[in-house]
């Protein structure tokens, strides 16, 4: 029996009460008559479950075994005594697991995880093994996904295969006849008129039961349905479909609030990819490749790289301060400004930089950013650059690994006349010249000189065999730097790369 921590508070009378339908006062006349015991005449009620090991545990899965000594114990005071702590101690044991269980749904920050809490939670309360979870709301506007427990991918690919008619999650989803409410099927292999495909899937599984449960909230409607899968013949006990529904009841809105997130967090994604460039032009004597990582509330970083007359080459990264819808869209209004004064003055990166700066500084005093923009001239592998605030670019050759040595200037925004010197780089044939914004640096979560140093091994170990495609370099760079999948956590900071390869 659980531990009951020190926070939990249970009010006896109360909680009798409820139990059996009836007033404090006639629980208390009932399960405590005339002549108490001496147990209840105690100045502090005895201790339950699992705090004295002499209580013995709650039946959980059967009923009530009758007493041995027959209906005069069970009236005698005694027995009325040792009948009420063995509920008691039942009924705290039951709330105290369903606080434990909750309180780790709440702990749950992904729709994934979420779920995954769920399926464990409720084979642990139904007392089965596996399970699955198929999220489908019925708004149509999803996330759909299917999660397992105990079930391989192969394995959910079977299930998937039966008619979705003949299984209780389909039942559930689809609103047919019985999928109301929970679907109990103690012996599948008895059933008559059992799917032939069901039955088949069931054999090489092997599960013989399975007990289903809607998810649905009022305000959410149907979210997507639960099911529970037993090795043998096997149904639920009244006690324990109580507790399944009570957990049920605040799972559900707990993955309705996480639904909302996963979508706001997928709008926000969309809307960011589709402020960056669709696709990367085509320039002969250069190739490009870009990748982009966007945190969950959507942030401002962007890249862009645009063709320029005389055969040339319009290349930039920035960050716009904040995160959120706000950064989102002024990162969108900066990048389409820049994009404006590349084509007039694009051969002078300082000059757009500076236009840049006073419409930020004139539009939107209250925000910085970053930028970097660099002039590329292809045939002539001549790069000229000008950064505000931003790091500096990386040189990934067979002969050298080097950061480009630019001059420190402040970021867009923060001076009243924002200059800085241009500086000039020519790149040898086979040379990628990477630009990338801080987030790669920030997600580390290193200081900044350990970040650089990570950085600057990551592209000093490119493998050889890569080297003539910028989309591995950048690849590579992004898992070396952020390992153990770091380039896709959830983070506040975007990342964005852009490498271009000169021929």
């Amino acid at each position: 029996m659980l531990d009951i921590p020190s926070r939990v508070r249970v009010h006896v009378e109360t909680l009798l009460a409820a139990q059996n339908d009836m007033g404090v006062c006639d629980a208390i006349e009932q399960y405590a008559p005339v002549g108490k015991p001496d147990v209840m005449n105690a100045p502090h009620l005895p201790k339950v479950a699992g705090i004295d090991s002499t209580v013995p545990s709650p039946a959980h899965t059967v009923a009530p075994t009758p007493a041995a000594t027959g209906a005069s114990s069970a009236t005698s005071p005694t027995g009325a005594g040792a009948v009420l702590q063995d509920r008691l101690a039942g009924w705290v044991s039951d709330l105290t697991t369903l606080h434990e269980l909750t309180e780790r749904l709440a702990r749950t920050a992904t729709l994934s995880d979420a779920l995954q809490e769920l399926l464990r939670a409720g084979a642990a309360l139904v007392g089965a093994r596996r399970g699955l979870v198929v999220m489908e709301p019925g708004d149509g506007l999803g996330p759909d996904t299917t999660i397992g427990l105990g079930l391989a991918r192969a394995d959910l690919g079977h299930i998937e295969t039966v008619p979705r008619s003949s299984m209780s999650y389909g039942r559930i989803l689809d609103g047919l006849p019985g999928g109301e409410g929970e679907i109990a099927q103690p012996d599948l292999f008895s059933e008559d008129g059992l799917d032939p495909r069901h039955r088949e899937v069931a054999a090489r599984l092997g599960y013989a039961a399975s007990y289903a449960l809607p998810l649905a909230t009022d305000a959410a409607g149907r979210l997507g349905a639960a099911v529970w899968l037993y090795d043998e013949p096997a149904e639920p006990v009244e006690r324990q479909r109580h507790l399944i529904g009570l957990y049920a009841r605040y799972a559900t809105e707990h993955l309705a609030r996480l639904v909302e997130l996963e979508r706001t967090r997928a709008c926000m994604t969309t809307i960011s990819e589709e402020l960056l460039p669709p696709r990367l032009p085509r320039v002969s004597g250069v190739q490009l490749a870009a990748r982009h990582r966007t945190g969950p509330r959507g942030g401002g970083d962007w890249y862009d790289a645009l063709p320029l007359p005389d055969a040339a080459l319009g290349l930039a990264v920035g960050s716009v301060t904040g995160s959120g819808p706000s950064a989102v869209a002024a990162m969108g209004r900066l990048r389409a400004s820049l994009r404006a004064y590349a084509v007039m003055e694009g051969e002078d990166p300082v000059a757009v930089l500076s236009d840049l700066e006073l419409l930020l500084r004139l539009t939107e005093p209250a925000r910085s950013a970053t930028a970097l923009f660099a002039y590329c001239e292809p045939a002539l592998r001549k790069l000229t650059l000008a950064g505000a605030g931003h790091s500096p670019p990386l040189v990934i050759g067979a002969r050298r690994t080097e950061f480009v040595e630019t001059s420190l200037s402040a970021p867009l925004g923060m001076l009243a006349c924002w200059e800085a010197p241009s500086v000039e780089l020519t790149a040898e044939p086979g040379e990628t010249v990477l630009l990338y914004t801080d987030g790669l640096l920030h997600r580390t979560g290193d200081p900044m000189d350990r970040a650089f140093a990570r950085l600057h091994a990551a592209a000093a170990s490119v493998p050889r065999a890569v080297r003539d495609d910028p989309g591995a370099i950048a690849d590579h760079v992004l898992r070396s730097v952020l390992p153990d999948g770091l380039d896709e956590a959830d983070s506040d900071e975007d990342v964005v790369l852009l490498a271009a390869r000169f021929e």
